[in-house]
Parts: structure tokens; C-alpha cells; sequence
């Protein structure tokens, strides 16, 4: 399975940032197995859902998504 930017990036902005998974399920309005859907390759946020993941992890959209650095 190829790692998509988003996973990439989302994955680091938990890790650097020392994120629970509890902690961003919640703040994006979304189950702890969604996050791990989203670290895990196995799934994408909606566009309202990323609105809210940016929000938290105070990045652009455009970063999570690997259009920018």
C-alpha cells in the first residue's frame, strides 16, 4: 500500500505534536477509529472533517494534503 502525503503529514502532526487520538477524534467531531482509519492509509477525512483536523493541528489544508511545504 503506497502512504499518501495525508497520511504522512497527519501522522507527523500527531507525532510531533504529541496528539491523542482521543484528543483530535474529538475535536473533529469523529470516532478514535476514524482517526486510525486516517493514520492507517485506510480512509480520508471529509471536507468538513479536514476543516476541523486543520483547525486543531493549526495547518493549511493545503499542507495536510502535500500541495505545500
Amino acid at each position: 500500500m503506497k502512504i499518501t502525503k495525508f497520511q504522512e503529514r497527519f501522522n507527523e502532526c500527531l507525532y510531533f505534536g504529541k496528539i491523542k487520538q482521543t484528543e483530535i477524534a474529538k475535536a473533529a467531531n469523529v470516532s478514535k477509529q476514524c482517526i486510525s482509519d486516517y493514520k492507517a492509509g485506510k480512509s480520508v477525512p471529509s471536507i468538513d472533517t479536514l476543516f476541523l483536523l486543520c483547525k486543531y493541528l493549526d495547518v493549511s489544508s493545503d499542507y495536510l494534503l502535500g500541495l505545500e511545504d
